[in-house]
């Protein structure tokens, strides 16, 4: 899958393609800095450009989740749909129950499949965290993750393979 994704961004700048990727839900940074670096991007570069691809889609995913998960319940397949996706993100906000948005930039964090800042907007949804106080915390937990994957993808820490493309 990942190489098929390349494939497709290939007709892309390398600049243009990292924020896309980051725009991804599941490959996020985990995925957009091996691949800018990869490519030779310099480190600082990469960092940012995945940092604000990865926070691009966070702003309307928190305002408009709420209203359209509901609009979009009502047509057919989505209503299971979308009890599969909270259900799912439900599992996951322990860390976010017990310290509030402080466990949800730590959540964001942490860069591990299915952790991220797509299921921490749907935890701070589900969570009913509001918009003034899980935006920032997201944005700090992405701006540490973008730290710990570039530092891991240059082998500064050693992550070993946990995210796309590692060491």
């Amino acid at each position: 899958m990942k190489e098929d994704i390349v494939h497709a961004l290939s007709a892309l700048s390398p600049e243009a393609a990292t924020v896309i990727i980051a725009m991804l839900p599941i490959l996020e940074l985990r995925g957009a800095i091996p691949y800018a670096l990869g490519v030779g991007m310099p480190w600082p570069e990469a960092y940012l450009l995945a940092v604000a691809g990865n926070l691009a889609p966070i702003v309307p995913i928190l305002l408009f989740l709420g209203p359209v998960s509901e609009r979009l319940r009502r047509l057919p397949g989505f209503g299971p749909f979308f009890d599969w996706v909270f259900r799912r993100s439900r599992k996951r906000t322990g860390l976010v129950d017990t310290y509030g948005p402080w466990g949800l930039a730590l959540f964001v964090a942490i860069p591990l499949p299915v952790t991220g800042a797509w299921t921490g907007a749907a935890v701070a949804y589900l969570l009913g965290i509001p918009f003034r106080r899980s935006f920032p915390a997201i944005t700090a937990g992405v701006l540490l993750a973008g730290a710990v994957v570039t530092l891991a993808v240059k082998g500064i820490i050693g992550l070993g393979g946990l995210f796309v493309g590692g060491p």
